[in-house]
């Protein structure tokens, strides 16, 4: 009598998916959870505006000897005499305010306007274009180059 073999194989169960999946929906409930806890807590605190407290309105002349000659835009005193291969951060920014008139085809007799607010920044505007520049953001050794033409000024 023959000996019938069977080779066929019990069909396998599938893994199960379901401790994968409850893992998942874990993590997606505590990740809502925290993102909605965090929301509660996003309070930025308000700053009052800084308020200026200190402004010097002054031209910038060119001198044939290469020095820039800083006067009072109203009493037309020398405020500060920058010397040549001197003080080139003031040279390079209103070298660069400068251009800026030129090129726009501007007049040179509006006065640049140095501020200094009751936070302890400082900022220049050129009143011909209306561009200001927010000095400590080039560091605070170049803003205290400009901060030395406003008497008392103490940067934070």
């Amino acid at each position: 009598m023959p000996v019938e073999l069977n080779f066929r194989r019990q069909p396998e169960k599938p893994p199960s998916q379901r401790p994968a999946l409850l893992a998942v929906a874990a993590l997606l409930g505590v990740s809502l959870l925290a993102v909605a806890l965090g929301r509660g807590q996003e309070r930025v605190p308000e700053e009052r505006p800084a308020r200026p407290i200190q402004t010097l309105a002054f031209h910038a002349e060119d001198q044939p000897d290469g020095a820039i000659d800083l006067r009072n835009a109203e009493r037309g005193t020398l405020v500060a005499r920058i010397e040549p291969g001197q003080d080139g951060f003031i040279r390079g920014t209103l070298r660069g305010l400068a251009q800026a008139r030129q090129r726009e085809g501007l007049s040179r007799e509006p006065p640049f306007t140095l501020t200094r607010f009751d936070n302890g920044t400082l900022s220049l505007e050129d009143g011909a274009t209306g561009r200001q520049v927010q000095l400590l953001a080039f560091g605070p050794s170049n803003a205290k180059a400009f901060a030395r033409l406003l008497p008392g000024t103490e940067l934070r």
